[in-house]
């Protein structure tokens, strides 16, 4: 294998496919990133097991012609790190016969670094030849903006379905759901083509927060995606994502939507998070819970715990409200606030012991996403 590439390029290959390097892992194989030569592309491909990544990039193939490429691996870290730190605009990389090693040349700097095992590397899953819909990259990586934060990571459970986000795909629409069990977030899409094909698929959340990265990273307006009986696809040119599907029944979602709460209270975004952050400094450290009062036409926020003192501040309300008391994890209110960007939400209320909704205004990008929270139950 010899070729040479642009420096930036291939540090872009690099940090894309980077993102599904197996770091802590019992196979060590799974640290290491597979180059692959053919014609005049390079391909860089990582896996965990869980998600894969490939991309490829143009290089001036200086090896073989063989039609079946040049394939080797290299430590994934180790490459990263000299490919962010190469002084030249040009590389040549070559490797180097009877030491299984390669060398890696710009401008002063080389390096000579030791080959993985090709044959320990796992087969990477194959793209399938039939496509499931066609999305926009932006509203896509909005939606797994407003969506991941909201399921468990596999540190913190062992039911499996809560650590995932649910894609629900009909013929017109998109629903991107996750769920930890006290809270929920949902967005809604309207696709812009029909879907050719319908389908729930689940894929962990921790994955799909490399595929947000990955859209922050490059540019791309659209995104194919297909399915294999294990795995969800996410084309965006050159660059695939692969995620796991798991395998778990997810929770029947639309019921947990409370779509009759009459209690509305019309609030400024930005006032009401900013509110609740200072007063969560006194909530307990345990609950996090804070107090939400409607009565006179203002909304009183407050928090207390033994060991820190308490707190309170008062809003006004754009519409006065029925009285009631409730409390939240303030927590819960302010991951989802803090993600939103309408001037104002809609927080809908029933009583003390039953979930609120929250609703974003009329900005754009926020539209079809509602979000559930579950009250703390508390002796007022």
């Amino acid at each position: 294998m010899e070729f040479s590439c642009g420096r930036d390029e291939f540090l872009s290959g690099v940090k894309v496919a980077g993102r599904a390097l197996g770091r802590a892992t019992s196979m060590p194989i799974l640290a290491g990133l597979k180059l692959e030569t053919k014609k005049n592309q390079l391909t860089f491909a990582a896996t965990d097991l869980e998600r894969a990544i490939w991309c490829s990039v143009p290089i001036e193939n200086r090896g073989g012609d063989d039609p079946r490429g040049e394939a080797l691996v290299l430590n994934g870290e180790l490459l990263s790190k000299i490919a962010q730190n190469l002084p030249a605009e040009t590389l040549h990389f070559k490797t180097i016969e009877g030491t299984g090693k390669v060398e890696i040349t710009c401008g002063s700097a080389v390096f000579d670094l030791f080959r993985l095992p090709l044959e320990d590397y796992p087969e990477l899953p194959h793209l399938p030849s039939k496509r499931l819909c066609l999305l926009e990259s932006k509203p896509l990586a909005r939606s797994l903006e407003l969506v991941t934060f909201a399921a468990l990571s596999a540190k913190e459970t062992s039911r499996l379905s809560l650590t995932g986000v649910n894609w629900v795909l009909a013929e017109k629409t998109l629903k991107v759901v996750a769920t930890n069990g006290y809270r929920l977030a949902c967005k809604t899409e309207e696709l812009a083509k029909k879907a050719e094909a319908e389908g729930e698929f689940l894929v962990a959340a921790d994955s799909l927060r490399d595929l947000a990265g990955i859209l922050a990273q490059i540019e791309t307006e659209q995104v194919e995606v297909y399915q294999s009986e294990n795995y969800l696809f996410f084309k965006m040119g050159s660059v695939v994502f692969v995620g796991r599907l798991i395998e778990e029944a997810y929770p029947d979602f639309e019921k947990v939507i409370p779509r009759e709460n009459s209690i509305g209270l019309i609030l400024e975004r930005k006032s009401f998070l900013e509110a609740l952050q200072r007063v969560q400094i006194t909530a307990a450290e345990e609950s996090d819970a804070v107090i939400l009062n409607i009565e006179d036409g203002k909304l009183k926020i407050s928090s207390q715990a033994a060991e820190k003192g308490e707190a309170q501040e008062i809003l006004e309300l754009k519409k006065k409200a029925q009285a009631m008391k409730i409390s939240f994890r303030a927590e819960y209110l302010i991951d989802a606030l803090k993600r939103l960007q309408s001037d104002e939400v809609r927080l809908w209320l029933a009583d003390a012991e039953s979930a609120g909704l929250l609703e974003p205004g009329e900005t754009e990008a926020d539209q079809g996403f509602l979000y559930v929270c579950m009250p703390i139950r508390m002796d007022f």
